[in-house]
């Protein structure tokens, strides 16, 4: 099977009740790991890229990595996706090289400026076979080159989803409804406190997300900043050396509602980054004689692979869709 866009995904799970999981992919054991999951589930999968991992890792290596991908899991269907691409070039570019789908985040200007460069990357994206996912309002915290701070984040407005939607012509949307970038999506204030001293964050803003699906019937809606930031890595990572103090996520029964709504993508990348960091950390705290690396990224790719199976079993509901 070659790369698809997210067109027909969409369609299915947004039909069937269920979310596509939409994984952020720097090197190659986060590429097998999220695809080996994927592939023994029967799980459809997004590969999402970001302009931070571009610039890392090269465009051309990272497509080639998903290409073998295709190769050894030729049975589930696999999207490549730009995140949070900032221009017009950056989105042709990826367009150009191979991308499926790509994502403009226009969401820091104002509303017609937003449309006005959403409408640029949607036409010549569509001549070209791939579908854009654009965004209303705007997330609060730190991934890659996305940086929003405290207080500046705003919450989407669903009386401009229908005019936005329908002058751009984008394929699915983002929308802001609660969640947050990185691994400190929401400050000690923000929450309580459980029994056990753990911090509770906020509610999701359902409201909104559903005034947004009434008024975009069978539209695809898309939520980023959606780790759940496992405590158990946050432990691993303290334990064995790290400094994460009141790192917090998104509780997973709140991303499983979301899927049975109207999202039909959801954003996961910190989860992967603690995962594998956790368990280097650990590797290295228990074989301070090791230096081979493929020593502690063999774990650290497992680790990857349990917690993305985890998520399309028990959080996106995709095992078995594709």
């Amino acid at each position: 099977m070659a790369l698809v866009t997210t067109t027909e995904m969409f369609r299915k799970a947004y039909d069937g009740g269920y979310a596509i999981g939409a994984f952020n992919v720097n090197n190659m054991e986060i590429v097998q790991g999220i695809t080996e999951a994927a592939g023994e589930l029967k799980s459809p999968v997004i590969l999402q890229v970001s302009k931070g991992a571009r610039a890392y890792a090269n465009h051309t290596y990272l497509v080639k990595l998903v290409e073998a991908a295709i190769i050894e899991n030729p049975e589930i269907p696999i999207a490549l996706h730009l995140d949070h691409g900032d221009t017009f070039e950056l989105c042709k570019s990826c367009i150009d090289g191979g991308f499926t789908s790509v994502m403009i985040d226009a969401s820091s200007k104002s509303f017609e400026d937003n449309i006005a460069l959403t409408k640029q990357v949607v036409e010549y994206a569509h001549a070209h076979g791939v579908v854009v996912e654009a965004e209303l309002g705007t997330l609060e915290g730190v991934e890659d080159e996305v940086v929003v701070e405290a207080g500046k984040a705003s919450y989407t407005r669903p009386e401009e989803v229908e005019e936005f939607v329908t002058r751009t012509g984008c394929d699915s949307l983002a929308i802001a409804i609660g969640t947050s970038h990185g691994a400190y999506k929401f400050r000690p204030e923000q929450c309580t406190r459980n029994a056990e001293g753990i911090l509770v964050p906020p509610p999701l803003r359902f409201d909104v997300l559903e005034e947004v699906s009434r008024r975009l019937p069978g539209f695809p809606i898309v939520l980023h900043g959606s780790s759940s930031v496992p405590q158990e890595f946050v432990k691993m990572v303290n334990t064995y050396g790290g400094n994460m103090p009141d790192a917090i996520g998104i509780p997973e029964n709140e991303l499983r509602h979301a899927a049975e709504l109207s999202v039909c993508k959801i954003n996961i990348d910190s989860d992967i980054r603690l995962a594998m960091t956790g368990n280097i950390r650990k590797y290295f705290a228990e074989h301070p004689d090791h230096f081979d690396p493929r020593q502690y990224l063999k774990p650290a790719r497992q680790a990857v692979k349990d917690m993305v199976a985890h998520k399309i079993q028990n959080v996106l509901g995709s095992a078995g869709k594709a």
